[in-house]
């Protein structure tokens, strides 16, 4: 059968590997020789002798510890499965549900682990209007940016009205690095001169003219004649702002305002048409300061695009991986507690919760076991 070191065998495999090696044995030839002609490695061997000789079975077990002390708790199931069935949440996604649990310290589980949980309780389904990526889509190469206010897209989508045909339209200027809305307008028509005050407008809101000419964004939009007109380019060139053309027909060269505006005709609330100019005007005042300070992105490690313009992308990371492995921690000794701390040594709490960062679901577990604890301390006495 070849050689049998690193092979997956079965209990009849292993029952014949043994009654051979005790064959041998009787003539004279020790298990280490014998496992070495096998290529057999020797402490499988003893393991299974062992095992034999305990009158245990031979069968192959799910490899890992039988009780895992890092598996989430019973709590933090229901946790994740009450705050999914609340109706503000109900639209949003599993891991934008799991980041608002985890910045509300509702309880802290990775994406995985709330996905796995929805999908057991059949709540993953696809919540808004999407068609599915085919995968095919590659970026174009870009030169890298490292903060806020280093390349800004923009473009004009069609926003529909009640009116076969009519349209009106959503100017948008968006900062690359932070997905930031640096300014949007409504207009009925699709000019340069609505192109110049998109432009205008968020030259004043960053203050951009008071950056060196070195350290002004670069602009990249696509090849319609708003963007090719001869006012807007001599507007970048006066104020020394490199101009950048996506290639025809290439929605993904330029990718984030494409998908911004995929973003708002998706979202729950979106009208799909509107009445006029001014109901449009109306909607957007509301869309796009809930999408920068509240709406968490997560092509920007789940911050919302004002938080990452504002520079605290990295500490609110930062604090989230702290909070999770404290979290995971809180969980290990938790799950200890109620295997055999509780039964065999209840003189010490194991930690003390007070000195971590710990979600309402962990600390209501570290109470109750207190309370155990002193409970039986009492019993005991």
């Amino acid at each position: 059968m070849g050689a049998i070191k690193g092979t997956w065998l079965g209990m009849e495999q292993k029952v014949d590997i043994l009654f051979m090696i005790e064959k041998a044995k009787d003539k004279g030839v020790s298990i280490t020789r014998a496992c070495a002609v096998w290529e057999i490695e020797r402490r499988r061997v003893v393991h299974w002798r062992r095992r034999e000789r305990n009158g245990q079975s031979l069968e192959n077990c799910k490899p890992g510890p039988r009780y895992p002390s890092h598996k989430l708790l019973h709590d933090e199931k229901t946790a994740v499965l009450h705050m999914a069935k609340k109706e503000e949440y109900a639209d949003v996604s599993h891991r934008i549900l799991a980041v608002t649990a985890w910045d509300l310290n509702i309880f802290f589980a990775s994406f995985s682990s709330v996905y796995r949980i929805l999908r057991s309780a059949g709540m993953m389904t696809m919540r808004g209007i999407h068609k599915s990526h085919n995968g095919r889509s590659v970026p174009p190469a870009r030169k890298k940016i490292t903060g806020p206010n280093q390349r800004w897209c923009w473009d004009i989508s069609y926003l529909p009205t009640h009116e076969r045909g009519i349209f009106v339209y959503l100017y948008l200027l968006l900062d690359e690095y932070s997905r930031k809305a640096i300014s949007w307008l409504i207009s009925w028509h699709q000019t340069a001169l609505e192109a110049r005050y998109l432009l205008e407008e968020g030259l004043i809101n960053e203050n951009i003219l008071d950056l060196p000419e070195d350290q002004r964004p670069e602009i990249i939009n696509d090849r319609g004649r708003q963007m090719k007109a001869k006012s807007i380019k001599r507007m970048f060139e006066d104020h020394s702002m490199p101009q950048l053309f996506a290639r025809p027909r290439s929605p993904n060269d330029n990718p984030f305002v494409e998908s911004l505006f995929g973003t708002v005709k998706t979202a729950p609330q979106y009208p799909g048409r509107f009445l006029d100019h001014d109901e449009a005007i109306t909607y957007f005042n509301r869309y796009f300061p809930w999408y920068n300070k509240e709406h968490v992105h997560s092509g920007i490690d789940y911050v919302t695009p004002a938080q990452c313009h504002n520079g605290l992308k990295e500490i609110i990371v930062s604090r989230r991986k702290e909070n999770f492995k404290q979290q995971q921690h809180l969980r290990k000794e938790v799950n200890r507690l109620h295997q055999n701390a509780l039964t065999s040594n209840p003189e010490n709490l194991i930690v003390n919760v007070n000195h971590f960062t710990a979600c309402s679901v962990m600390r209501s577990q570290f109470e109750t076991l207190s309370q155990k604890r002193v409970d039986m301390k009492w019993d005991t006495a």
